[in-house]
């Protein structure tokens, strides 16, 4: 999960930069897209969705100009190295903050042991 923060609105208004920032982390992991990914861009001052459904789950991106936000989620089956967020949102968004979280789940357990 990824929130940027300190934005410029513009940037986050620019369907064709968001396209590609997904497009980047999509190769650079070796991800694979399954079907057309969608997209939608708010009238006016408003921001855009992407979604891409992946073979290993999905990727997101919400942004919000108007609060000079962006999110991320990236949801992968497998663990994947980790990319650039930082260094991209700050080139890309001109983000001046960038948090970058992560969880790790142990496919491993059972519906059972993980009910304990």
């Amino acid at each position: 999960m990824i929130d940027a923060s300190g934005c410029a609105a513009g940037a986050l208004r620019d369907l064709p930069r968001v396209q590609s920032i997904c497009q980047r982390v999509v190769a650079d992991l070796g991800l694979t897209i399954v079907g057309q990914p969608t997209f939608h861009t708010f009238p006016g001052p408003g921001g855009v969705t992407a979604l891409y459904l992946l073979s290993e789950s999905h990727l997101a991106c919400h942004t919000y100009p108007e609060h000079e936000f962006a999110t991320f989620n990236l949801y992968c089956c497998r663990r994947r190295p980790a990319w650039p967020w930082r260094q991209e949102l700050e080139r890309m968004f001109e983000a001046r903050d960038v948090v970058v979280r992560q969880l790790n789940r142990d496919l491993r357990l059972t519906r059972k042991e993980s009910l304990r």
